[in-house]
């Protein structure tokens, strides 16, 4: 008997968001490995997981997002505190994969989770190291276009003929990549020549480009000025609260001099750009995909 998704989703519409939460979760926990290990060149596979004092986790200790309020965020072997970022990549992991799981068709959503994994990893290694690993970059933007290829309904072709719909989809992807990318080194060459400094990193360039291979070229442009209101947003908010308590914001990102060290939040100061074009991202490929084409569609209609 031939296993009918339709039917068993409707008779337990609970199951599939609950195992996409688990595997969010456990996924989650295999990207802390990635974004502390990766920009140290260290494998991610083994060792396997260990406390800072050497002593190998156990696997009772492992789970995630439980095991970190079972132990309310000291390690058991030495007591060492460790970072609420753990359960909260993990959570944050769980919730998107969810999210692409009830908004997306089957083979999407797991198109989704590459995307929105690789989104987050390459958030909290830009917030620690100001770098965005090429496998994030140019490896998710390769990526992108074969899965688009393989999975056309990632670019919204769903036709009767697989082949044709494969190729559009490609083509999509491909645009993405290249304008997505082209817009931001043009926006980079004219600020630096401005400025007569750099104002963004070449990892964004190519970050803005692997976003566009999933979310087509207006998700690309979207994620330029998306992230620019997302950043406006968060530094706002981060002098706000400077200002208000006499220290460095908590939720403040990151910022540095041009010579790599650290300085105050400010006009002139380094900040990782990749985390605001993540959220734009993110945003784009799960909510405002549709209204942004409705408003690209309008703009063309006027020309």
């Amino acid at each position: 008997m031939a296993f009918d998704y339709a039917e068993f989703s409707a008779a337990f519409p609970w199951f599939f968001p609950v195992a996409a939460f688990f595997i969010g979760a456990c996924v989650g926990s295999f990207l802390n490995v990635v974004i502390y290990r990766l920009p140290k060149e260290e494998s991610i596979v083994t060792p396997g997981s260990h406390c800072a004092c050497g002593q190998p986790v156990q696997w009772r200790d492992n789970i995630p997002i439980l095991s970190w309020m079972i132990l309310r965020g000291r390690a058991r072997c030495c007591g060492r505190a460790f970072s609420f970022r753990y359960p909260f990549v993990e959570l944050l992991t769980a919730a998107l994969f969810v999210a692409c799981w009830l908004k997306f068709t089957p083979l999407v959503a797991v198109c989704g989770w590459i995307f929105v994994s690789c989104l987050i990893a390459a958030t909290f290694i830009d917030l620690d190291h100001m770098i965005i690993p090429d496998v994030f970059t140019i490896g998710l933007g390769v990526f992108g276009v074969l899965l688009s290829c393989l999975v056309p309904a990632l670019h919204g072709q769903q036709g009767d003929f697989f082949l044709v719909d494969s190729l559009r989809a490609g083509a999509a992807s491909l645009q993405g990549l290249l304008i997505g990318s082209g817009v931001v080194l043009w926006i980079a060459l004219i600020a630096e020549a401005i400025l007569r400094k750099e104002a963004m990193g070449f990892g964004d360039v190519k970050f803005v480009g692997a976003i566009g291979a999933f979310c087509g070229w207006q998700g690309a442009v979207f994620t330029v000025f998306g992230g620019a209101i997302v950043g406006t947003v968060w530094f706002a908010i981060a002098f706000i609260v400077e200002k208000a308590t006499g220290r460095r914001a908590a939720v403040a990102p990151p910022s540095e001099t041009p010579e790599g060290e650290a300085a105050p939040l400010a006009f002139g100061a380094h900040v990782p750009f990749g985390p605001m074009l993540a959220i734009a991202g993110a945003l784009y490929f799960l909510l405002l995909r549709d209204a942004t084409l409705r408003w690209f569609a309008e703009i063309a209609v006027l020309f």
